[in-house]
């Protein structure tokens, strides 16, 4: 088989969904599917089988180009199992080769598909909570300053310097000696943008 042609395989050994444990399933779609319709029941079950299967594979979504590996992945005759995925509607229908790397493997578009919403999903919620945790921590971070100095507090733009400052520093546990270096900080570089130096020179 010449590999020249084939397609490169979207996704990566380091994609993964190791928390999900459940794929969303287009319903609709598979009830009014050729495969669905026109399958012989045996061929449907391995069909939703090797779906299922793809989940763990790597790459994820893929299969190996091994008929004889797959049967014994779905516990059945290997014999059996060639025979069968000639059918026009088998267990490997729209089932198609694909690179992945030096590797050539099998792809199923609506499983492509599938794994892309899921992997958008999980970016989208990564986001949201990375945002709800900046948010937190800013305001954990307000609330100490305010201890301090109370129009500094109030100040978004100065906790955001000085959040950013303990970031840039590294701080993983914000002491009150951090919190006060952090404020000591920010003084300087606001005397600084005013063009008088660091804070408490004249």
């Amino acid at each position: 088989m010449s590999t020249d042609d084939l397609p490169e395989y979207p996704f990566t050994l380091d994609d993964r969904l190791d928390s999900h444990y459940f794929m969303a399933w287009e319903r609709r779609r598979w009830l009014n599917s050729e495969m669905r319709l026109r399958g012989t029941p045996e061929c449907r079950a391995l069909f939703f089988d090797l779906i299922n299967i793809s989940y763990d594979q790597a790459p994820i979504g893929t299969l190996p180009d091994d008929q004889d590996l797959l049967a014994k992945m779905l516990m059945v005759d290997p014999a059996h199992f060639r025979q069968i995925c000639r059918l026009e509607f088998g267990p490997l229908h729209k089932w198609v080769h694909v690179r992945c790397g030096a590797e050539i493997r099998l792809m199923h578009p609506m499983v492509v598909r599938s794994l892309q919403d899921a992997l958008a999903r999980r970016e989208d919620n990564r986001a949201k909570n990375e945002a709800a945790n900046a948010a937190k921590r800013l305001q954990r971070l307000r609330i100490t300053v305010a201890g301090y100095h109370k129009d500094l507090a109030a100040n978004d733009a100065a906790v955001r310097w000085i959040d950013e400052w303990l970031i840039s520093e590294g701080c993983e546990y914000r002491t009150s000696s951090w919190i006060e270096r952090g404020i000591q900080r920010w003084m300087d570089h606001s005397f600084s943008l005013a063009g008088k130096g660091p804070a408490g020179r004249r």
